[in-house]
């Protein structure tokens, strides 16, 4: 909707103010609360159990559990005045038990460190409880969550861990392949998904060749993926939420990791800042760095002479960061943070693709010694741009984005492990964009936006239901709009072991994507805002002619579902989901004429830069997983259906994949478990496109309407293209196998050896065909890999 200046300044400032209202007014109970770490490294330690009850019960009935958060902290809210006892527990760590008097202050804050066992190997799996206890208290629709270890467990491509190992086997998602890097989540495009780092937005966080991303593997803590559904605490995208968060740096003692393969080599190094005058007190800093840079500029020729017709593999790449933290001993704390990326890509005679991204912030928790409330925030700011060449065919196409964003997020906990949470956001950015559609029209864009967003997120436990209302407010000044968003998601434990659930709410976001159709299969993807000069009427399919207010693009999601498990150890997860798309900006395939003065009586979808459609797109995902000890397996089956009407007719997108099997099996052998094998197996049907009809001799009237067309002669090729996305590719599958095996050294010392092959039986899997040209690029063939990485 349409407002005023003054009314959207009135309604940011209520919003604020609302949102800053002192949290003291839930009430005055007794609150236990605390951090649990890692004695070793000064680490949290998440998902550990922490159980509180009177010293003098030994009844189970009177003892209430919590599990820790990603940073290690608990809290119970609303305790009686007495004598407890607080158990600590985390199947890695030593138990440790500490008896306590509630009474004396209104708020009394812990600290644990635990000492690990001895006897347990960090590889051997994950807390059951945990697991067990969020299904049963939390809504987690359309959610996968992993942290290092389950990445690890994963196959790794070219001998290296990479969380686009994760992605990949997720419910629900769509990738281009060994090249590209490029994701569609439930019918979103690449840029309709929120891929954050510690709070920052990373707006490419794929690398050309599609086996890494711009993640340490080594530094991820967790990273939790929400395809569909998620609650009011994320906004400004429409499709999907890729939440990673990094560890810090070793407090204790220095250390570090370095490996090479064929791929790249990287280096890992922490370690202390500075040591406390009182070691035991819980203060103190840490460092972390690290730095990857491929290798196949040098390795691929030699190692790989059969791939890309003997010229190698044209990749290069470079991933660069570092972060410092500060911790106090009541677990505040306060990092800052800088990172490099850079990516090449040259096919000769074909296409070169580069982009470049760097940016740093500041991130902070802090636990107010005399409020119940914890307060997280992060202040941050970054640039990307890209740029892409056809040797043979149209000019650069080139996109950049300069971006910041501040934040400031507030929790409460309640009984029973409900939860309040509210908090707010503001942020800009500005958009330089230049790229041409099928008919050669050049379509430029500068654009400046800012953006305030607020929400409030509710989740309660009872008795069988797990209930979560959530709300955002996303204000829009520039364009101007002002969007309510409604969240709702809901569990109901039917028994122990069979639970029904639901998610859905509405989505909006001011970014949009112009990717080109021209090619085959997309390599370049350009960021801008939504447009503001969008067409006057737009015709829904029906018939009905509206008049589009702005560019933003909506979304509405439904998807419900259930979870069953079989054991403990076996589970079943089915989704299904329909998303909704009321509003969507694009590139104008469409576009005839420039959008001057002379051409004032053509209808505006013949002369815009941008469009509006609508569109849907809805399926089931199937999730079924075994997790035992040594043995890991992971299945997964996704249909989709996806359709854009643009105002003249209905069609597919590219990435508008009917059927996808992701099937993954890892197994740990010897007495010590360091013996790891892991294989994955992917199919996909094929992909849509638009085929080439022919070629002709594009006209571009450089004198005017005065031009005699019977006398020039253009030196450009135009391409004549057929029914739009009317054509499906072949379709994609390929088998990939890791060997894992571990040396324990002196000193806590560690080596390790991977060897794998990616495509294991040579599929000729298509990427990419340059339409002037006709060559083709291939996915890429058999690729034996052995690395090494030393950990000390």
């Amino acid at each position: 909707m349409y407002f005023k200046t003054q009314e959207l300044k009135k309604t940011i400032i209520l919003l604020i103010g609302f949102l800053a209202i002192s949290i003291a007014t839930f009430g005055q109970d007794f609150t236990v609360r605390g951090f649990v770490y890692d004695a070793s490294t000064g680490e949290g330690i998440p998902f550990a159990k922490v159980v509180i009850q009177p010293e003098s019960s030994t009844d189970a009935d009177n003892q209430i559990g919590a599990t820790t958060d990603i940073e290690g902290f608990f809290s119970f809210p609303s305790v009686k005045k007495g004598s407890y006892q607080i158990t600590v527990r985390n199947f890695e760590y030593e138990e440790v038990v500490q008896n306590i008097t509630v009474g004396q202050k209104e708020i009394l804050t812990l600290r644990f460190e635990l000492e690990k066992k001895e006897d347990v190997k960090e590889i051997e799996g994950v807390n059951v409880f945990a697991d067990d206890r969020s299904k049963r208290t939390k809504v987690e629709m359309s959610v996968n969550k992993l942290d290092k270890k389950g990445l690890e467990r994963l196959p790794s491509f070219g001998a290296e861990n990479d969380i686009v190992s994760a992605f990949a086997v997720t419910p629900g998602v769509v990738t281009t392949g060994d090249q590209g890097g490029q994701i569609y989540v439930r019918g979103g495009t690449p840029i309709q998904n929120l891929i954050t780092l510690d709070g920052m937005t990373i707006y490419n966080p794929f690398h050309s060749i599609g086996f890494f991303s711009v993640f340490e593997t080594e530094l991820i803590k967790s990273a939790e993926i929400y395809t569909g559904g998620f609650s009011s605490e994320y906004g400004g995208r429409i499709a999907s939420v890729m939440d990673i968060t990094y560890r810090d740096g070793n407090m204790k003692e220095f250390g570090g990791k370095a490996s090479i393969s064929p791929f790249m080599g990287k280096l890992v190094l922490e370690g202390p800042l500075f040591i406390p005058k009182d070691e035991d007190s819980g203060n103190g800093g840490s460092f972390i760095f690290s730095s990857k840079h491929s290798l196949l500029d040098y390795s691929a020729r030699t190692i790989y002479p059969y791939a890309n017709d003997g010229e190698g593999m044209p990749f290069n790449f470079t991933d660069i960061y570092g972060k410092a933290t500060v911790k106090s001993s009541e677990g505040s704390r306060v990092s800052a943070f800088g990172f490099y990326n850079s990516d090449r890509v040259n096919y000769p005679n074909i296409a070169e693709l580069n982009w470049e991204s760097y940016g740093g912030g500041m991130n902070f928790t802090l636990v107010p010694t005399s409020s119940k409330v914890l307060i997280k925030g992060h202040v941050n700011a970054s640039r990307y741009e890209t740029m892409f060449v056809e040797e043979i065919g149209m000019a650069p196409r080139i996109s950049g984005i300069n971006g910041f964003d501040l934040g400031f997020d507030f929790n409460y906990f309640l009984k029973k492990d409900s939860e309040i949470s509210y908090g707010v956001n503001i942020g800009g950015f500005n958009t330089d964009f230049r790229t041409f559609n099928e008919v050669n029209r050049l379509i430029q864009r500068q654009d400046y936006n800012t953006e305030v967003s607020g929400y409030l997120n509710y989740r309660v436990n009872l008795g069988r239901w797990v209930v979560n209302p959530g709300f955002r407010i996303s204000a829009y000044p520039n364009i101007p709009a002002l969007i309510l968003e409604p969240r709702l998601g809901a569990k109901y434990n039917v028994t122990e072991d069979f639970r029904l659930k639901f998610a859905g709410g509405k989505y909006s976001q001011n970014f949009t994507a112009a990717a080109s159709d021209r090619d085959v299969v997309t390599l370049f993807y350009g960021f801008l805002s939504a447009p503001s000069d969008v067409q006057e009427n737009f015709t829904k399919p029906n018939g009905e002619v509206i008049q589009p207010e702005h560019g933003l693009q909506l979304a509405w999601h439904g998807i419900t579902g259930f979870e069953y498990d079989f054991t403990r150890h076996l589970s079943l997860n089915v989704e299904f989901y329909y998303k909704y798309f009321p509003q969507l900006s694009n590139i104008n395939l469409n576009k005839l004429y420039d959008d001057v003065f002379q051409f004032n009586e053509i209808d505006d979808v013949f002369k815009k830069d941008f469009i509006i459609e609508t569109g849907y797109a809805y399926g089931t995902d199937v999730l079924l997983k075994y997790t035992k000890n040594r043995l890991f397996l992971w299945g997964v089956y996704s249909f989709g259906m996806t359709e854009r009407w643009d105002g003249f007719d209905w069609y597919p997108p590219i990435f508008d994949r009917r059927h996808n099997v992701n099937l993954v099996a890892n197994y740990l052998f010897g007495e010590k478990k360091d013996l790891e094998l892991s294989i994955r197996w992917n199919f996909g049907s094929g992909l849509p496109f638009t085929p080439t009809a022919g070629f002709y001799q594009g006209e571009s009237f450089s004198g005017g309407v005065t031009t005699d067309y019977t006398t020039t002669n253009p030196s450009e090729i135009s391409t004549l293209l057929g029914s739009f996305n009317s054509a499906r590719m072949p379709t994609y599958h390929r088998l990939d196998i890791t060997a894992k095996k571990r040396w324990e050294l002196k000193n806590k010392n560690q080596m390790e050896a991977i060897v794998g092959i990616t495509n294991v039986y040579d599929r000729d899997n298509i990427f990419y065909v340059n339409r002037v040209t006709s060559e083709k690029i291939y996915q890429l063939p058999i690729l034996p890999s052995i690395g090494f990485s030393y950990r000390f």
